[in-house]
Protein backbone atom coordinates (compact mmCIF):
# COMPACT_ATOMS: atom_id res chain seq x y z
CA UNK A 1 0.00 0.00 0.00
CA UNK A 2 1.79 3.31 -0.60
CA UNK A 3 2.45 5.41 2.14
CA UNK A 4 0.27 8.26 0.45
CA UNK A 5 -2.81 6.60 1.04
CA UNK A 6 -1.75 5.36 4.67
CA UNK A 7 -0.91 9.34 5.23
CA UNK A 8 -4.50 10.35 4.05
CA UNK A 9 -5.90 7.41 6.12
CA UNK A 10 -4.53 8.66 9.10
CA UNK A 11 -5.97 11.95 8.38
CA UNK A 12 -8.94 11.00 7.50
CA UNK A 13 -9.50 9.05 10.74
CA UNK A 14 -8.08 12.17 12.67
CA UNK A 15 -10.68 14.40 10.94
CA UNK A 16 -13.65 11.85 11.81
CA UNK A 17 -12.57 11.76 15.49
CA UNK A 18 -12.28 15.58 15.61
CA UNK A 19 -15.71 15.96 14.25
CA UNK A 20 -17.27 13.54 17.11
CA UNK A 21 -16.29 16.16 19.57
CA UNK A 22 -18.51 18.48 17.68
CA UNK A 23 -21.47 16.57 18.03
CA UNK A 24 -24.03 17.35 20.94
CA UNK A 25 -26.11 14.36 21.01
CA UNK A 26 -24.49 11.29 22.38
CA UNK A 27 -25.74 8.62 20.44
CA UNK A 28 -24.07 10.63 17.27
CA UNK A 29 -21.05 11.43 19.04
CA UNK A 30 -20.64 7.71 19.78
CA UNK A 31 -21.21 6.46 16.50
CA UNK A 32 -18.42 8.78 14.43
CA UNK A 33 -15.85 8.14 17.04
CA UNK A 34 -16.58 4.37 16.50
CA UNK A 35 -15.65 5.28 12.92
CA UNK A 36 -12.95 7.01 13.65
CA UNK A 37 -11.15 5.22 16.01
CA UNK A 38 -11.44 1.89 13.91
CA UNK A 39 -10.40 4.04 11.10
CA UNK A 40 -7.17 4.89 13.35
CA UNK A 41 -6.36 1.60 14.46
CA UNK A 42 -6.04 -0.22 11.21
CA UNK A 43 -4.33 3.32 10.46
CA UNK A 44 -1.79 2.09 13.43
CA UNK A 45 -1.37 -1.43 12.23
CA UNK A 46 -0.79 -0.76 8.76
CA UNK A 47 2.24 1.81 9.38
CA UNK A 48 3.49 -0.96 12.42
CA UNK A 49 2.47 1.38 15.24
CA UNK A 50 1.08 -1.43 17.78
CA UNK A 51 0.13 1.24 20.82
CA UNK A 52 -1.64 3.65 18.33
CA UNK A 53 -3.52 0.41 16.90
CA UNK A 54 -4.06 -1.05 20.40
CA UNK A 55 -5.19 2.00 21.92
CA UNK A 56 -7.46 2.77 19.20
CA UNK A 57 -8.75 -0.71 19.24
CA UNK A 58 -9.75 -0.32 23.00
CA UNK A 59 -11.43 3.01 22.63
CA UNK A 60 -13.36 1.17 19.48
CA UNK A 61 -14.51 -1.45 22.12
CA UNK A 62 -15.55 0.98 24.81
CA UNK A 63 -17.69 2.81 22.00
CA UNK A 64 -19.22 -0.62 21.20
CA UNK A 65 -20.26 -1.39 24.86
CA UNK A 66 -21.65 2.18 25.36
CA UNK A 67 -23.87 2.18 21.88
CA UNK A 68 -24.74 -1.27 23.43
CA UNK A 69 -25.89 -0.11 26.46
CA UNK A 70 -27.69 2.61 24.96
CA UNK A 71 -29.80 0.87 22.85
CA UNK A 72 -30.68 -1.99 25.40
CA UNK A 73 -31.52 0.38 28.22
CA UNK A 74 -35.03 0.32 28.76
CA UNK A 75 -35.72 4.52 29.50
CA UNK A 76 -38.80 6.47 30.26
CA UNK A 77 -40.77 8.63 28.65
CA UNK A 78 -43.93 11.25 29.70
CA UNK A 79 -45.48 13.83 28.72
CA UNK A 80 -46.09 16.23 30.88
CA UNK A 81 -49.01 18.83 30.11
CA UNK A 82 -48.70 22.58 31.13
CA UNK A 83 -50.98 25.49 31.58
CA UNK A 84 -50.76 29.01 32.30
CA UNK A 85 -46.86 31.26 31.82
CA UNK A 86 -44.63 29.92 34.48
CA UNK A 87 -41.02 31.08 35.11
CA UNK A 88 -39.59 27.57 34.03
CA UNK A 89 -41.40 28.06 31.03
CA UNK A 90 -39.90 31.22 29.73
CA UNK A 91 -36.30 30.40 31.72
CA UNK A 92 -36.71 27.17 29.48
CA UNK A 93 -37.22 28.97 26.39
CA UNK A 94 -34.71 31.72 27.03
CA UNK A 95 -31.84 29.32 27.80
CA UNK A 96 -32.58 27.40 24.38
CA UNK A 97 -33.32 30.66 22.08
CA UNK A 98 -30.61 29.65 19.80
CA UNK A 99 -31.21 26.41 19.39
CA UNK A 100 -34.57 26.84 19.15
CA UNK A 101 -34.87 29.12 16.25
CA UNK A 102 -33.24 26.31 14.34
CA UNK A 103 -36.25 24.44 14.23
CA UNK A 104 -38.73 26.90 14.12
CA UNK A 105 -39.63 30.51 12.39
CA UNK A 106 -40.85 31.72 16.42
CA UNK A 107 -38.64 32.69 18.93
CA UNK A 108 -41.78 33.85 21.11
CA UNK A 109 -44.24 32.11 22.69
CA UNK A 110 -47.23 33.12 24.64
CA UNK A 111 -48.79 30.12 26.22
CA UNK A 112 -52.37 31.50 26.70
CA UNK A 113 -52.35 31.22 22.65
CA UNK A 114 -52.09 27.66 22.40
CA UNK A 115 -54.17 24.92 22.69
CA UNK A 116 -52.00 21.91 23.70
CA UNK A 117 -48.10 22.59 25.72
CA UNK A 118 -46.36 19.93 27.18
CA UNK A 119 -43.19 19.29 27.99
CA UNK A 120 -41.81 15.63 27.38
CA UNK A 121 -39.20 13.64 29.97
CA UNK A 122 -37.10 11.60 29.75
CA UNK A 123 -35.70 9.92 32.43
CA UNK A 124 -37.46 11.99 34.10
CA UNK A 125 -35.28 14.99 33.00
CA UNK A 126 -37.36 18.08 30.39
CA UNK A 127 -35.97 16.85 27.24
CA UNK A 128 -38.12 18.87 25.28
CA UNK A 129 -41.18 21.18 24.42
CA UNK A 130 -43.97 20.71 22.22
CA UNK A 131 -46.58 23.41 21.55
CA UNK A 132 -49.69 22.91 18.71
CA UNK A 133 -52.36 25.46 18.35
CA UNK A 134 -56.05 24.59 16.41
CA UNK A 135 -55.69 24.52 13.02
CA UNK A 136 -59.26 23.43 12.23
CA UNK A 137 -61.53 20.78 14.12
CA UNK A 138 -59.23 17.96 13.39
CA UNK A 139 -55.85 19.42 12.86
CA UNK A 140 -53.32 20.40 15.28
CA UNK A 141 -50.71 23.28 14.14
CA UNK A 142 -47.34 22.66 15.45
CA UNK A 143 -45.87 25.27 16.79
CA UNK A 144 -42.42 23.77 18.47
CA UNK A 145 -41.56 20.50 18.21
CA UNK A 146 -38.02 21.16 20.34
CA UNK A 147 -35.61 18.64 21.91
CA UNK A 148 -32.60 19.63 23.20
CA UNK A 149 -29.69 18.36 21.52
CA UNK A 150 -27.99 15.91 23.48
CA UNK A 151 -31.69 13.88 23.29
CA UNK A 152 -31.68 14.66 19.09
CA UNK A 153 -32.24 10.79 18.40
CA UNK A 154 -35.80 10.08 17.28
CA UNK A 155 -36.78 8.25 20.54
CA UNK A 156 -38.61 11.57 21.90
CA UNK A 157 -40.21 12.08 18.46
CA UNK A 158 -42.20 8.34 18.35
CA UNK A 159 -42.81 8.80 22.05
CA UNK A 160 -44.73 11.43 20.93
CA UNK A 161 -46.59 10.96 17.82
CA UNK A 162 -46.42 7.41 18.34
CA UNK A 163 -46.95 6.40 21.86
CA UNK A 164 -49.29 9.27 22.83
CA UNK A 165 -51.90 9.02 19.88
CA UNK A 166 -54.46 8.58 22.53
CA UNK A 167 -53.49 11.93 23.81
CA UNK A 168 -53.85 14.00 20.66
CA UNK A 169 -57.31 11.78 19.83
CA UNK A 170 -58.93 12.56 22.69
CA UNK A 171 -58.25 15.82 22.01
CA UNK A 172 -60.29 15.46 18.53
CA UNK A 173 -56.56 15.74 16.77
CA UNK A 174 -56.08 13.03 14.47
CA UNK A 175 -53.89 15.22 11.69
CA UNK A 176 -51.03 17.18 12.48
CA UNK A 177 -49.65 20.33 9.98
CA UNK A 178 -46.36 22.15 10.37
CA UNK A 179 -45.61 25.17 8.07
CA UNK A 180 -41.54 24.87 8.93
CA UNK A 181 -38.87 26.04 6.85
CA UNK A 182 -36.40 25.30 8.84
CA UNK A 183 -33.97 22.07 7.06
CA UNK A 184 -33.10 21.00 10.67
CA UNK A 185 -36.68 20.68 11.61
CA UNK A 186 -37.84 19.89 7.63
CA UNK A 187 -35.42 16.47 8.00
CA UNK A 188 -37.23 15.81 11.17
CA UNK A 189 -40.72 15.77 10.33
CA UNK A 190 -40.16 13.65 7.53
CA UNK A 191 -38.13 10.72 9.54
CA UNK A 192 -41.36 11.31 11.79
CA UNK A 193 -43.86 10.27 8.66
CA UNK A 194 -44.57 14.02 7.79
CA UNK A 195 -45.61 14.07 3.99
CA UNK A 196 -44.55 17.37 2.00
CA UNK A 197 -48.25 19.63 1.02
CA UNK A 198 -49.41 22.56 0.65
CA UNK A 199 -52.32 24.69 2.30
CA UNK A 200 -52.94 27.81 0.90
CA UNK A 201 -50.82 28.26 -1.41
CA UNK A 202 -47.94 27.61 1.48
CA UNK A 203 -45.64 24.73 1.59
CA UNK A 204 -46.36 22.62 4.40
CA UNK A 205 -46.07 19.11 6.02
CA UNK A 206 -49.13 16.81 6.92
CA UNK A 207 -49.46 13.28 9.01
CA UNK A 208 -52.44 12.25 9.81
CA UNK A 209 -53.49 8.98 12.18
CA UNK A 210 -56.30 7.89 9.64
Amino acid sequence: MNINWLEWLGYLASLIVLISLLMSSILKLRWINLAGSCMFSLYGFLIGALPVGFMNLGIASINIYYLVKIYSTKEFFKILPTEGNSQYFNYFLDFYKTEIEKYSDKSQFNISNYDVIFYILRNMVPAGLFIGSRYNEDTLNIELDFVIPQYRDFKIGTHVFEHNKQYFMDKGYSKFISFSSKNEHIKYLKKMGFKESEENNRKCFIKSYN
